[in-house]
């Protein structure tokens, strides 16, 4: 069962990665969204699910989130300054 911490922390870096998605990254004709945050109890991962439309532009859309990786945390640690940051990573829902 998910706690109250944790279902507010998946909250807050919904949003605020919601934002920078936004803002800071172009994707080309493809339209990402987040699907799903999932953080684990002890508050060290959490587990971005993506949605991509066009699916083909899946692989190009996670391959540009995964090198820019180290920049979106930092940049979610400064804005949020959440103790400990869970350490973000992407996952494509396939459906």
């Amino acid at each position: 069962m998910r706690t109250h911490r944790d279902l507010r922390v998946a909250e807050l870096i919904r949003e605020e990665l919601g934002k920078m998605l936004a803002r800071d990254f172009d994707f080309l004709g493809a339209l990402v969204t987040i699907l799903d945050v999932e953080v684990t109890r002890d508050l060290l991962h959490a587990k971005v699910k993506l949605g991509i439309i066009p699916r083909e532009r899946g692989p190009e859309v996670f391959f540009k989130l995964k090198k820019a990786e180290r920049m979106i945390q930092g940049a979610l640690l400064r804005k949020l300054n959440i103790r400990p940051m869970p350490h973000i990573s992407f996952g494509i829902v396939e459906e």
